[in-house]
């Protein structure tokens, strides 16, 4: 056996959630290192009622998405969309604010500006 390459399953049970992964471990030689290492896959999750093997996707997840009524993704996108455009009108709106009060503050400074001419240093012109 050249490299020393073995696959071997083991279990872990996480003590927070109460979950028994299984996870498929293959161990080799690192040449670098001088000494053996590990890399280790998850496989699923163990039911422990049953004694089955729940496949995931690697990270924990069920392969297959089980639709939960209190979780439903219809209704939240609905959801965000309609608070989008909710948004986007108040956008708009203040859009058209900031350009009415742009225009008001350039007439106040043409008026100033008209002020200060005929009011400048000297006083007003004759």
């Amino acid at each position: 056996m050249e490299g020393g390459d073995n696959m071997t399953r083991i279990n872990q049970y996480d003590k927070r959630t109460g979950i028994t992964y299984l996870y498929e471990s293959e161990s080799y030689w690192d040449k670098e290192k001088q000494q053996p290492r590990s890399k280790r896959k998850l496989i699923g999750k163990l039911d422990e009622q049953t004694g089955e093997i729940i496949p995931t996707d690697g990270r924990g997840r069920k392969r297959t998405q089980i639709k939960n009524p209190a979780y439903d993704d219809t209704a939240l996108c609905e959801e965000l969309k309609l608070k989008l455009k909710e948004k986007e009108l108040l956008v708009s709106q203040l859009t058209e604010e900031n350009r009415l009060l742009e225009k008001e503050q350039a007439a106040i400074l043409k008026a100033l500006g008209d002020v200060l001419r005929e009011y400048g240093e000297g006083g007003p012109r004759r």
